[in-house]
């Protein structure tokens, strides 16, 4: 008798198919979850198209037209090319006010990181209850409308009756009795940088505190152990987890402090004599106070690419540091 000792032929493999549509259900699925993403961004593009790229496209429009009250009254559209461009950029006073702007957003910005990065560090330090009271003193004044604070400022640095000539003239300070701080170039600055700068800290102030608390408390016990003093622990151990952070926010206060119209123009409309006049105040005095609203269209769209090639320079410092701690 003999054993048989060959295997069985195996059989085919038999692939079933899903009566639903099987693969190409999910191929469906896969489909609808990589398109997921864009249709949740889509209805925020289609707002900022609406509510951002239609004025921009106006705007543009305008700058490409000699447009002031006759035309707008006859309802006239006279196209000139682009004379608006060269009147502006041929115009001693768009250079002036552009160096002004920049210089104004650089003095601003520095100020409100240092200031702002101090009292986050200060907020980290101080016990709950005083933590809690500065906390609120921060929030009440960034959430104070702009407007508000500008008039505030207005009543504090008052010619004759303003809290801050009275002290100055108590403490000793006897010829700023009657001080007129909106009368010179550099004194109205002053008091608008006080007030951006014033406005600002809190929101760079409550971001950094909120970062300092993710620093895990190890890596202090650790510096102290290898015998790290307190600047020594800030720039080893602090500074590089805030680093990005302040990168982050000076990007946006330069954007914030380059566009800020209202508490310019509100404060003293851009004078004495035209002298604080900043690239916004500049276009809507241009195309609102002097009717040129195509020349003012030219000028803001000038200060929208100015703003770019300012922000898109950092934005290469800010990758080049990033690449080169890489």
């Amino acid at each position: 008798m003999t054993v048989q000792t060959e295997r069985p032929a195996s059989r085919p493999a038999v692939v079933t198919k899903d009566p639903g549509g099987g693969p190409v259900k999910r191929d469906s699925r896969a489909r609808r979850a990589r398109l997921a993403p864009y249709l949740l961004l889509l209805p925020a593009v289609a707002v900022t198209l609406i509510f951002l790229g239609w004025p921009v496209v106006k705007d543009l429009s305008l700058s490409f037209q000699n447009l002031n009250m006759r035309q707008l009254i006859q309802h006239l559209t006279e196209w000139n090319g682009i004379s608006n461009y060269k009147a502006v950029l041929t115009s001693e006073d768009f250079w002036r006010v552009t160096g002004r702007s920049v210089a104004f957003t650089a003095v601003n910005v520095v100020s409100i990181m240092v200031l702002g990065t101090l009292v986050g560090l200060l907020l980290a330090r101080l016990g709950r209850r005083m933590r809690v009271a500065l906390l609120t003193g921060l929030i009440l004044a960034w959430a104070m409308p702009v407007i508000a604070a500008t008039t505030v400022y207005q009543w504090l640095f008052a010619q004759r009756f303003g809290v801050v000539n009275w002290m100055l003239d108590a403490i000793g300070f006897h010829s700023m009795a009657e001080y007129n701080w909106s009368g010179g170039q550099y004194s109205t600055f002053f008091v608008i940088i006080v007030l951006i700068v014033w406005q600002s800290i809190p929101f760079v102030a409550i971001n950094l505190y909120a970062a300092t608390t993710t620093i895990p408390k190890e890596l202090y016990e650790a510096a102290s152990l290898d015998g790290a003093g307190p600047w020594k622990s800030f720039t080893s151990v602090t500074l590089p987890f805030l680093r990005p952070f302040l990168f982050a926010t000076t990007f946006l206060e330069v954007i914030w402090v380059f566009k800020a119209f209202a508490q310019v123009f509100a404060f003293n409309e851009g004078g004495p004599d035209r002298l604080t006049e900043i690239l916004p105040v500049y276009a809507y005095i241009e195309g609102m106070g002097n009717q040129h609203y195509g020349l003012g269209a030219a000028i803001s769209l000038l200060t929208i690419l100015i703003l770019l090639g300012l922000t898109s320079y950092y934005l290469r410092l800010v990758l080049k540091q990033g690449d080169d701690e890489l």
